[in-house]
């Protein structure tokens, strides 16, 4: 294959425009006219505006065997500093083929009495992420809630195939249960919640819980969760839905990890994938929240659609060019303060209804 220098590419544009010079300037203006009508508009042109610099620190990447391998190398983000309570360690009983399972916990006030807690899952794709990755929040729900946080370091895919993970969170749900007392929790105040995996994880266990009818839960907080394997497999979306930061390549890994079989296959384990639980009646009320252009919008704004129709009382908040982790990455935005008050209320008015 012969070269093409840098002279050659400036002497075929200049080639180029000179065959464009001896075209008519009507017909020009009528190939214009047609280019702008067919032309896709750019995938940022749906972004907030305020969330747009954010994309240039934070590229998309298309998840794999190799780029996770990366990815788990990533360190936490930091913590609020003191007075903020600071996230510590423990280990609890796990499920019998994990008998180690360690927590991270923020306790706003120690020694406290009969306050809310709030289990947390984290997020990663079902593939990645930690209990401390993003500690921040952790404190945030502590302070605005007054409650008892616990962060659970579940197994990840697919070194552990579902249900491993959906026990591990089980076993730290039983956990808070049996030790309320020690903790200064009131059992009929636990909700549990996270976001995106974390958010996927909170639906499947709630669904467990529901059916095991051993550990009431108050409360499912779910922030833009991942709900369903058949996205970006089996269902397509839209090309600036899902383009940024979470993307279907990714998604159909996440899954297929988890699941142990292709993302939108036929047949999946039963409840592990929350969107394809046929009935829904009976679970706690939930807060959803996700962007517009995020890839789980369709399968989030479905979900509580049926969650509503099968009684269960929901708040779905869609947030107008905000994409995956949006909140996270850009803080400060107007949007991503609206949905942090969004949640807070939501959270604190399920505690409240509960005592």
């Amino acid at each position: 294959m012969s070269k093409f220098s840098r002279r050659d590419f400036v002497r075929a544009g200049l080639m180029a425009g000179a065959a464009t010079s001896l075209v008519p300037h009507s017909l020009c203006s009528v190939a214009a006219a047609q280019s702008a009508q067919t032309a896709k508009p750019s995938p940022y042109s749906y972004v907030d505006p305020e969330l747009v610099p954010a994309l240039e620190k934070f590229p998309t990447i298309a998840y794999s065997t190799e780029v996770l391998a990366k990815a788990r190398q990533s360190k936490p983000w930091p913590a609020l500093p003191a007075p903020a309570p600071q996230p510590y360690d423990r280990h609890i009983p796990g499920p019998t083929d994990n008998r180690d399972l360690r927590v991270v916990i923020v306790d706003p006030a120690p020694g406290s009495k009969d306050r809310p807690a709030f289990l947390h899952i984290h997020g990663g794709g079902y593939i990645g992420g930690t209990a401390d990755e993003f500690p921040a929040f952790l404190q945030t729900v502590a302070t605005s809630c007054n409650c008892l946080v616990v962060s659970v370091a579940y197994r990840l895919a697919p070194e552990t195939r579902f249900p491993g993970s959906l026990e591990d969170n089980y076993a730290a749900l039983r956990w808070i249960h049996t030790n309320a007392d020690e903790l200064g929790v009131d059992r009929r105040r636990i909700a549990i919640g996270g976001a995106s995996a974390g958010g996927g994880h909170s639906a499947m266990l709630a669904i467990a819980a529901r059916d095991r009818k051993e550990l009431p839960i108050v409360f499912q907080l779910l922030i833009y969760p991942m709900l369903d394997d058949r996205t970006g497999s089996t269902r397509s979306v839209p090309p600036y839905i899902g383009h940024f930061i979470w993307n279907a390549t990714s998604n159909r890994f996440g899954w297929t990890s988890l699941l142990g079989v292709p993302a939108g296959s036929i047949s999946v384990p039963a409840g592990s994938v929350p969107a394809r639980v046929d009935n829904l009646a009976g679970l706690p009320p939930a807060f959803i929240g996700v962007g517009s252009i995020d890839l789980f919008v369709d399968e989030d704004i479905e979900y509580a659609h049926r969650l509503i129709n099968a009684g269960v009382p929901t708040d779905l908040l869609v947030l107008p060019g905000a994409y995956h982790g949006f909140d996270i990455l850009v803080p400060d935005a107007a949007v991503s303060k609206q949905f942090e008050q969004a949640w807070k209320m939501a959270l604190n008015r399920a505690y409240k209804r509960a005592s």
